[in-house]
């Protein structure tokens, strides 16, 4: 008998268990993944990304916030890698730490989107009538408005900083969400195994929350990893208008916004910033399409 988790457990051809079973299919889908090269360079973008906005306190080679004017707009050197921006603050630690807010800001937005549009989109594909005609109106208002407007506006009607910024995004983007799973949830809602779990006498949120929103999770993890490059942009787009992360927070798009006049001398200010939004952005969108590839059966 092979030994849990070894290559030939996880492979075998007859599982002896549902937990063998459902970590061999974890291991295929891995397997599956790390054939795509590309796919594997995003993630380990990402991973890296994460890593620095974790270690920042320790990567960081000056206080990201302490300006010395002396030094100001200083090209890269030994004593500051990426040079200094206007105010001689270091670029280096301010993008280690930007990578902090930013990331952080994705999360956010992630954790808040992600589980509202299942919900909604579950509850409507489930219940059908009136509430699924009701729910889908609001879901059709919010999408009839492009994402960044609709975000502008929201900030406006707040005030702008980091939280104004992430609930803004979060009210913009959880519609597409509720519809990917409203399809999910129509898919399933009359299959047998969905009637098995009624006959049993299981409320209906019981079997949103057992038995359907799980059918609709894969599709919405692909979603939610293609969509954190828009999530960036629209964060990053937020920090250059004034409406995101105010100055002295170094967040990358904010830092665009206060150094874009030096773009002609001073090239590597604005620039530094803009490299690591690029950066992520192609990092994740590498990412989503490998993740469905391997989740999405219409692919395969």
């Amino acid at each position: 008998m092979s030994a849990p988790f070894s290559r030939e457990w996880l492979l075998s051809d007859a599982p002896e268990s549902r937990r063998q079973a459902a970590w061999g299919q974890r291991y295929q889908a891995w397997l599956a993944f790390r054939r795509n090269g590309l796919a594997m360079a995003g993630l380990a973008v990402v991973l890296l990304l994460l890593a620095m906005a974790l270690l920042a306190p320790w990567l960081a080679t000056h206080d990201p916030g302490a300006q010395n004017l002396g030094v100001r707009l200083a090209p890269p050197s030994a004593t500051h890698w990426l040079g200094t921006d206007e105010l001689g603050r270091d670029l280096w630690s301010r993008l280690v730490f930007g990578a902090r807010i930013t990331l952080g800001m994705v999360v956010a937005v992630v954790l808040l989107v992600a589980p509202l549009g299942l919900i909604v989109g579950c509850a409507a594909g489930y219940a059908g009538g009136m509430v699924d005609r009701l729910l889908m109106r609001v879901t059709d208002v919010f999408l009839a408005f492009p994402r960044l407007v609709l975000a502008l506006a929201f900030v406006a009607a707040l005030k702008p900083g980091v939280e104004s910024a992430v609930i803004a995004i979060a009210l913009t983007a959880w519609p597409p969400y509720a519809r990917l799973a409203r399809a999910e949830t129509l898919t399933v809602r009359n299959a047998d195994f969905i009637a098995a779990v009624r006959l049993t006498g299981a409320s209906a949120t019981r079997t949103v929350l057992r038995h359907v929103a799980p059918v609709a999770v894969p599709s919405l993890v692909v979603r939610v990893t293609l969509d954190m490059s828009s999530f960036i942009l629209t964060a990053a787009g937020l920090g250059f208008l004034g409406l995101g992360a105010q100055p002295p927070l170094p967040e990358w798009g904010t830092m665009i916004a206060t150094s874009r006049r030096f773009i002609l001398e001073q090239w590597w200010v604005p620039l530094i910033p803009g490299i690591a939004i690029f950066l992520a952005s192609l990092a994740f969108n590498l990412l989503g399409d490998g993740l469905r590839d391997v989740l999405d059966p219409k692919q395969r």
